[in-house]
C-alpha cells in the first residue's frame, strides 16, 4: 500500500508542513523544535504555520497521528491469515515492531518520553481512537467467522491496546535477557490466546 504522502499528485500542503516538523524532530528532537523551524525548513512563513497550528503540541500531535495512522494502515493491509484473528494478530505484531523502529518514535523515546505520558496516563489520542475503531471493525470480523470470542468488541479493542502499549514503549527495558523478536514472538501469542474463542 502507497502512502498518500509518497504520491505526489496526493500531498497535500500540510503533509509539506508535517514532513518539514519530521525533519526537525529527527534532527533536534521535539523540545528543541518551535514551529520557526518548522516553517523555515518548509520554506513557508511563521503566519503560515500559526494559521495551522497554534502551537507546537497541535503540530506535533497532528504528525504522531499521520505518522502512526499510516503504519498501522500499511500494517493491517499487510496482514496475513486464514481467518479474521490470525490477521489480526499478524497486523498487531508486526505493527508494533515497525512502531517501535519508527523514527520518529524513536527519536521522542530517546529525546523526549514525557510527550508520551499524557496517553498513557490521561488521554486516548486521535491515532489511538483511529486505531481503536479499526480493531472494533476487524474484531467484528472475527466474531463473523467465529475466530473471536464473543465479548463487547469495544471491550477485546480496549484490552489489545493496552497491551500493545507495553510491548511498544516498555519493550527496550526488557530486551536484556531476550531480544525483542522473542518479545514480539510472546506478543502475538498473548494475543492470539486473548481472542481466541
Amino acid at each position: 500500500m502507497t502512502s498518500s504522502r509518497n504520491t505526489p499528485d496526493r500531498r497535500t500542503a500540510d503533509d509539506v508542513l508535517l514532513d518539514a516538523a519530521r525533519d526537525c524532530v529527527l534532527a533536534v528532537g521535539l523540545r528543541r523544535t518551535t514551529l520557526t523551524d518548522v516553517a523555515r525548513r518548509a520554506g513557508v512563513s511563521r503566519m503560515t504555520m500559526y494559521r495551522r497550528w497554534p502551537d507546537m503540541a497541535s503540530l506535533v500531535g497532528d504528525l504522531m497521528t499521520r505518522e502512526w495512522s499510516e503504519l498501522a494502515l500499511r500494517a493491517r493491509a499487510a496482514a496475513s491469515g486464514e481467518h479474521a484473528r490470525q490477521r489480526l494478530v499478524d497486523g498487531l505484531a508486526s505493527g508494533a515492531r515497525q512502531l517501535r523502529a519508527h523514527p520518529v518514535f524513536r527519536r521522542i523515546v530517546e529525546l523526549d518520553p514525557e510527550v508520551l505520558l499524557p496517553y498513557l496516563v490521561d488521554r486516548r489520542g486521535t491515532s489511538q481512537d483511529l486505531m481503536l475503531a479499526a480493531l472494533v471493525r476487524d474484531l467484528a470480523e472475527g466474531h463473523a467467522d467465529g475466530s473471536v470470542r464473543p465479548r463487547p468488541a469495544g471491550l477485546l479493542g480496549r484490552g489489545v491496546l493496552l497491551a500493545l502499549h507495553g510491548f511498544v514503549i516498555s519493550a527496550g527495558t526488557m530486551a536484556d535477557e531476550v531480544t525483542e523478536a522473542d518479545l514480539d514472538g510472546e506478543l502475538r501469542l498473548l494475543l492470539d490466546r486473548y481472542l481466541a474463542p
